[in-house]
């Protein structure tokens, strides 16, 4: 009678370990739709950010309840992008130069807003949000503030400037590289005459122009 060999022990089939959800920061992910969306000019909402993030439509309300929740962090996102533009070129400008400052604060603030104008928009105009309504914004614009009455002042100490008005020249220049910007958002260049591949240099002549106004001969 033959001899039956033992029957060998079925290999175990591994457990299935749960999938690990798709985004490690879904927070982050949905900013960044936001913005994306934004650049476009689609319309931002969170059930559409939800969509770009591949995530179902419920899953961002716990981390934005509604939109204008969802465009003060992309707001906040953006502006802190700004003030690392702005931060990077004050590192590169010399600390006793405070027209040299002036010059990479206001070049630097242009270059980011001519290159991205919706995330200028974002930051820059009501039509997203209540601006008020982001404590962080509101501080960091306080800080800007702060930052370019501080370079002014060190300039008239060292008497560097025509008139010693400084809000006024404060007003001015932002009002040069705001309303710089936002001819470059509502496309008014082309009709002026400035190409595509000229605004950025036109921009830096502009500014130039400002700072020999406001400086002594």
């Amino acid at each position: 009678m033959p001899i039956r060999q033992p029957s060998k022990p079925r290999a175990s089939r591994p457990r299935a370990q749960a999938r690990p959800y798709h985004h490690g920061d879904l927070r982050r992910v949905l900013i960044e739709a936001a913005l994306q969306l934004a650049a476009e000019g689609a319309d931002v909402s969170v059930r559409e950010a939800a969509r770009r993030a591949a995530v179902s439509p419920g899953a961002p309300f716990r981390h934005f309840p509604n939109r204008d929740a969802l465009m003060a962090a992309a707001a906040e996102e953006a502006q802190r992008r700004f003030r690392a533009e702005i931060e990077a070129a004050l590192s590169k400008a010399p600390a006793s130069g405070p027209l040299a400052r002036f010059r990479a604060f206001g070049l630097a603030y242009l270059r980011w807003a001519l290159r991205n104008p919706a995330h200028f928009e974002i930051i820059s105009t009501g039509r997203y949000f209540v601006h008020g309504s982001s404590a962080e914004l509101t501080r960091d614009n306080a800080e800007l503030i702060a930052l370019t009455e501080g370079i002014l002042a060190q300039a008239a100490e060292q008497g560097l400037l025509r008139s010693v008005d400084l809000k006024r020249i404060q007003i001015a220049g932002r009002a040069l590289v705001y309303g710089f910007a936002r001819m470059n958002l509502d496309g008014h260049f082309p009709r002026w005459g400035v190409e595509a591949g000229e605004i950025e240099r036109m921009a830096e002549g502009a500014l130039d122009l400002f700072i020999a106004g406001i400086a002594k001969p």
